[in-house]
């Protein structure tokens, strides 16, 4: 079943088009991969689907329900997602727990005591429970991402969308991010990831989407898509990278 579409989308800024026509679905549990050079529309794409950023034309669903009608509540609709950007957007004058917990308090109206119980079992899993009254400033990089991811997934979104997390961090830490995107994915996370790393997509992804131009150009099962591209652009993009 879906758990999100998008029809026809269209964005534009000026008059250049970022996003031309694209329509997606994204299945529950399912963990899709959007690949694509800089300036093919992925973090545009994620910025619509969110409703961070307006669309020019097109549909978008979340749970069945229109979710790019203009009538609807967007703090509302952008509750249901957990969404981590390259920058780790923490707020520096609040702890890491509190920073963990700020959304379930005072967007979902959960008490103190149990979000901060919720909170500290996530640091917990991830191993950075003894750092949770600590501010972000005293934290690594890729600590601070992991922090960004656990405070997504603490509401139990419907669906997590992670544009280009692991981009803003040293290639030491991206190893610990990208393996909390796996335990995710295989405990039946729905995602939706934008992500320059074509052998994490290849491993994890059940299906990677290619973007170029703002259209999605090919898609299909990573085995596919990454070993027999149909289409010449993403043999070209591929073998830029080495990839394919």
């Amino acid at each position: 079943m879906a758990v999100l579409q998008a029809h026809g989308l269209r964005k534009a800024f000026g008059d250049k088009t970022v996003i031309d026509g694209i329509s997606l679905d994204l299945d529950r549990h399912e963990v899709v991969a959007l690949i694509g050079a800089s300036g093919s529309g992925k973090s545009t794409l994620l910025r619509c689907l969110t409703l961070l950023e307006g669309i020019d034309d097109g549909q978008i669903l979340l749970g069945g329900t229109d979710i790019s009608d203009p009538r609807v509540k967007v703090d509302a609709v952008r509750a249901r997602f957990g969404v981590v950007f390259q920058h780790y957007n923490l707020f520096p004058h609040l702890t890491v727990l509190d920073n963990v917990t700020l959304g379930l308090r005072k967007v979902h109206r959960v008490p103190r005591a149990e979000a901060e119980r919720r909170g500290l079992e996530l640091l917990d899993r991830i191993g950075l429970s003894e750092l949770a009254r600590r501010h972000p400033d005293r934290l690594s990089g890729g600590q601070q991402q992991r922090v960004a991811i656990v405070r997504a997934i603490a509401p139990d979104p419907e669906v997590l969308l992670f544009d280009e997390i692991t981009s803003a961090l040293d290639p030491e830490l991206v190893g610990e991010v990208l393996s909390l995107v796996r335990e995710l994915g295989a405990e039946g996370a729905t995602i939706l990831m934008a992500t320059h790393e074509m052998a994490f997509a290849r491993d994890v992804a059940s299906r990677v989407l290619f973007l170029d131009a703002g259209r999605i150009v090919e898609q299909g099962p990573p085995a596919q898509v990454f070993g027999a591209p149909r289409e010449a652009r993403t043999r070209e993009f591929l073998a830029r990278l080495g990839a394919s």
